[in-house]
């Protein structure tokens, strides 16, 4: 202490592979995340915390290039090691509370316009539908691509991960939101006009980055699973339709649904 503070010195007794036992433990809390920790289970949350590790920008850039087919950024099913299950979960859950929200208020919108006088365009919410948008939107968004990773790893396709996989589909599902919004419009053919253009957009996105995936089994019949795929795209494409948007008006307005009794 005499020799005042230059005299001191300050020095780490923790040896060499303490402290890199220590870095490994930042960066498995998220400091440093450059993947998947090697030492992690991908039954362990810290397998997919490096996944959630990604800024707004990248989420709203991969959300709107699935809806420009001529963009560079289209074809995004190798998104090694940059996927991310963040913006995947945001865009399904949002999706669910917009055919919640969208599908109530176009059921009070019709019962205005069929009675302007009474009282039955009382905005009431159907809590029921909720828990159908989760099950049907969940299932399809993260059901379907896992279930599509497990039968191509027993196939022997090993192009891609089964976080690839839920990124894809998570992504390719933003166009649901905005056309939710939309089939508000009390007109059968408008909705099913809008119907038509997302499946058409959200089933190109997935046929072009899974039909290359499926190219490359040594089995030929492995390619007709995007027909499968494309079924079950029909499907819940025409269950959005049938179970969130079917409210009309007494009268309705513009050609008649094609499909109404």
């Amino acid at each position: 202490m005499e020799e005042g503070p230059e005299g001191l010195q300050f020095q780490s007794f923790l040896s060499t592979d303490a402290r890199a036992t220590n870095q490994g433990t930042n960066a498995s809390r998220g400091f440093i995340s450059d993947g998947p920790s090697k030492n992690a289970g991908f039954w362990t949350l810290d397998y997919y915390q490096p996944y959630f590790d990604v800024d707004t920008h990248t989420v709203l850039r991969r959300c709107y290039t699935t809806l420009l087919p001529r963009s560079p950024n289209y074809l995004s099913a190798h998104l090694t090691p940059s996927a991310d299950l963040y913006g995947p979960f945001w865009t399904l859950t949002t999706l669910i509370f917009a055919l919640f929200v969208c599908s109530s208020l176009a059921s009070s919108i019709s019962a205005y316009l069929s009675h302007p006088d009474s009282s039955a365009a009382v905005l009431e919410y159907d809590f029921g539908l909720l828990s159908i948008a989760t099950a049907l939107v969940y299932s399809y968004g993260i059901g379907v691509p896992v279930l599509l990773w497990l039968a191509l790893r027993y196939l022997g396709v090993g192009e891609w991960s089964v976080v690839e996989a839920v990124t894809l589909w998570g992504y390719a599902q933003f166009v649901w939101i905005p056309v939710s919004f939309l089939c508000v419009i009390p007109v059968p053919i408008v909705r099913w006009v809008l119907v038509g253009v997302a499946f058409a957009m959200s089933g190109w996105y997935l046929a072009a980055n899974v039909y290359p995936v499926l190219a490359t089994a040594d089995a030929k019949p492995v390619r007709l699973v995007i027909i499968l795929l494309a079924a079950l795209h029909a499907g819940i494409a025409l269950c959005f339709k049938i179970l969130f948007f079917s409210y009309y008006v007494v009268k309705e307005v513009g050609p008649k649904d094609p499909i109404r009794i």
